[in-house]
């Protein structure tokens, strides 16, 4: 069955589409607009969020993007992008680690919103200079994110640390216009 795959170009979608393509899933695309389609009551019906990605497939519903990763990776095993049992912790570990503390650092970071202090007590992520330096020091001693080839972890760890990058250069690009004089 087709999966219906609701999405904006400029969102995370693009992650759930790529792997929509590493596992050759038949998908409809529908686009939604931030602010109007995407928050529309037949929207909200599929994601209360109104946020996307959002995957339908046999009348499941399935939204965030590490989930949607983990799902098809399951869902089209013929793609060999789910893990093995050997896998399987270091898998859900980064696959969710990127998830949760890699994207709210970059978050953060991109915000300008200081974590310190008691404040990294808090904050689920720690400090940007933390969570990046857990994910270099585990990826410094692997090819890959968990085992000896490419899996959804990889699709989806890949994908934070490419925003996260991108996400830097337009701050310090932000940062070096000038001003326009008043």
């Amino acid at each position: 069955m087709t999966i219906t795959f609701y999405t904006n170009p400029m969102s995370r979608g693009q992650v759930a589409r790529w792997m929509l393509e590493e596992v050759d899933a038949p998908y409809e695309q529908v686009l939604l607009d931030y602010g109007t389609t995407m928050k529309g009551a037949e929207y909200l019906a599929i994601n209360p969020m109104g946020k996307v990605p959002a995957i339908v497939h046999d009348g499941h519903v399935v939204t965030e993007c590490a989930a949607i990763c983990a799902y098809l990776a399951d869902t089209f095993p013929a793609a060999g992008l789910a893990p093995t049992a050997a896998e399987r912790a270091d898998y859900y570990r980064w696959l969710f680690f990127a998830a949760g503390p890699v994207e709210q650092a970059v978050t953060f970071k991109f915000m300008q919103v200081p974590i310190e202090g008691r404040n990294e007590m808090m904050a689920g992520c720690g400090t940007y200079e933390s969570a990046m330096a857990a994910l270099d020091g585990w990826l410094a001693g692997h090819d890959y994110v968990c085992g000896g080839r490419f899996t959804a972890a990889d699709v989806y760890v890949g994908a934070q640390v490419a925003w996260g990058c991108s996400s830097s250069r337009s701050r310090r690009r932000r940062r070096s216009r000038p001003t326009a004089p008043a």
